[in-house]
């Protein structure tokens, strides 16, 4: 029982991943390309998820999941918010690939469902910037829910125009979400390279 389970759940896993990849490339790509990637029928993908808007959602899911998970090891209450934006950045980018389908889908039909999947990221970071404005470490140019989303969403521009995932450094798109956030560049420069801490 457990081996099917896990079977089961495996499979699961190859359709999202598969579907991360098509939608990423072809957002308007229906099931049957999604299935073909994963290497299974188009029956099979039903079985997972009755309809697109599943498959959707679940791929939004498992990246807020993701996210989420990220954010809350890089930014404990303890850590100043701006190393704790550094981090977060730092771990997010070698992912942020994976993501860049839910900005996709998020400006058509499905953009309602995933804006509030990603209102939870998006109030945490929010949080972040009004504690990193608190403490002095982060700029008060615009309300701490502007400019966190401006900082957030500047990390998956920089990833649709890169070419490639390696193109742009981690330390990079750091440096830039920081300088966005007001911080001044030597300072945001250090953080970027793991110093300053």
């Amino acid at each position: 029982m457990q081996n099917q389970s896990s079977g089961r759940r495996d499979t699961r896993d190859r359709i999202l991943g598969a579907a991360v990849e098509v939608l990423g490339t072809t957002p308007d790509a229906g099931m049957g390309e999604v299935a073909s990637a994963a290497g299974v029928v188009r029956r099979t993908v039903y079985g997972y998820f009755p309809s697109r808007s599943d498959l959707v959602l679940a791929l939004a899911r498992r990246a807020v999941d993701e996210i989420e998970a990220v954010l809350t090891e890089a930014a404990p209450v303890e850590k100043s918010a701006d190393v704790a934006w550094a981090d977060f950045v730092a771990r997010l980018w070698p992912l942020v690939h994976r993501y860049r389908v839910m900005v996709v889908l998020r400006r058509g039909e499905f953009g309602e469902d995933i804006h509030a999947l990603l209102g939870q990221v998006e109030h945490a970071l929010a949080d972040l910037v009004r504690r990193g404005q608190d403490a002095g470490v982060i700029g008060r140019h615009l309300p701490a829910g502007v400019l966190s989303q401006a900082a957030w969403s500047a990390v998956f521009t920089i990833a649709d125009d890169a070419s490639s995932p390696t193109e742009v450094d981690a330390a990079s798109v750091t440096v830039a979400t920081l300088l966005l956030l007001g911080v001044p560049e030597s300072r945001a420069k250090a953080l970027a390279q793991g110093s300053g801490r």
